[in-house]
């Protein structure tokens, strides 16, 4: 791949990203319960405290509780402030109907828009936190 400047860029991928959460069991049940992705506890090599992540695909959300983030982290780690989009291969309308039985709101869509490998068809739901997580079908 070439940049602006006709150079070669290094490819790169996420692993992981972190999410400070108020409450840590709530956080849980909503993205493993309702977004299926699976609990994973770890202990960090670096200082062996047992942590929680959330898995799914090739990646994960590591969870840091405001009260006690660990160490390093963001300068300014507050709950409610991420804003992530999930490609999914399950239908929009499935993702309706599962947020339906758990009496979450859908705050926008089914709507077009611009994703990393091109155009998406996305719904729009809060988190506990009042994240906003989009849910997106490739078009």
């Amino acid at each position: 791949m070439k940049n602006t400047e006709g150079k070669t860029n290094m490819t790169i991928s996420i692993d992981h990203v972190v999410m400070t959460v108020k409450d840590i069991n709530k956080s849980i049940s909503f993205y493993s319960g309702v977004l299926d992705m699976k609990l994973v506890e770890f202990i960090s090599s670096s200082d062996s405290t047992r942590r929680k992540s959330l898995k799914f695909g090739n990646q994960k959300i590591n969870l840091h509780e405001a009260v006690n983030p660990f160490k390093p982290h963001a300068n300014n780690p507050m709950p409610g402030s991420l804003d992530i989009c999930f490609i999914s291969n399950k239908a929009l309308d499935e993702w309706i109907l599962t947020f339906t039985k758990y009496n979450i709101d859908i705050e926008d869509g089914p709507v077009l828009k611009t994703g990393a490998n091109g155009p998406i068809k996305s719904i729009y739901v809060r988190d506990p936190d009042q994240n906003l997580i989009e849910i997106s079908n490739m078009v």
